[in-house]
């Protein structure tokens, strides 16, 4: 089932929950589809009047900063075996090469690497355990991940929300306009064929 589809199925505290877990838990450093799941809650509210989009930012939000401030104390107390255990149970998210960009983009950018780490599906799993094993000051990291997981959760939440509500009017003033061009892309794609198969008929006598 559509992740969007089976949310609108539950109840709407279900759904702030789930959004805040997830997302969560992916910042601890889980691969998990965080961003997919925001995406999709954004888009529900703003065709389901039971779910609040502000208490939806404000969960995803907590989500993030809760989960990044977790994986931080993870990473700061297992250090880098802690990455070689995760390389081996998750090889296709904590390969060596993916750690080692990650590693670079932290000794370029410092606490910076943090907040913009939000926006990055890679980054977005391996910053809190990260910034934690290489020490980064917690008064940084806490200062980049609260104002990386407000911008982020809160900004997607925002955009996709008013995204769905002008979406969802268009289509309302246009249906028509929709059915009519699928028609006609429907017969012009009949008659292509049609034209194409009778061409090919002469050919195939000859040979």
């Amino acid at each position: 089932m559509h992740v969007q589809e089976w949310l609108d199925t539950v109840p709407a505290v279900a759904v702030y929950a789930v959004v805040g877990l997830v997302i969560g838990l992916e910042s601890l450093g889980i691969p998990l589809p965080g961003e997919i799941i925001l995406v999709s809650a954004a888009l529900l509210s703003s065709q389901h009047g039971g779910i609040d989009p502000l208490v939806l930012g404000a969960c995803a939000s907590a989500g993030a900063v809760i989960g990044d401030s977790i994986g931080y104390a993870i990473g700061r107390k297992g250090g880098r075996p802690l990455l070689a255990w995760l390389g081996r149970k998750f090889p296709r998210h904590f390969s060596e090469g993916h750690v080692a960009t990650a590693e670079r983009s932290f000794q370029k950018w410092g606490m910076w690497a943090v907040f913009f780490g939000r926006f990055v599906a890679l980054l977005r799993i391996f910053a809190g355990p990260l910034a934690g094993v290489l020490r980064m000051p917690y008064w940084k990291f806490l200062i980049a991940n609260v104002l990386g997981g407000i911008v982020w959760a809160g900004g997607t939440t925002a955009v996709i929300y008013y995204v769905g509500v002008v979406a969802e009017s268009w289509l309302k003033r246009f249906s028509w306009l929709g059915l009519v061009l699928a028609v006609a892309i429907g017969v012009t794609s009949m008659l292509v064929l049609k034209k194409k198969a009778k061409n090919a008929q002469p050919v195939s006598a000859a040979e």
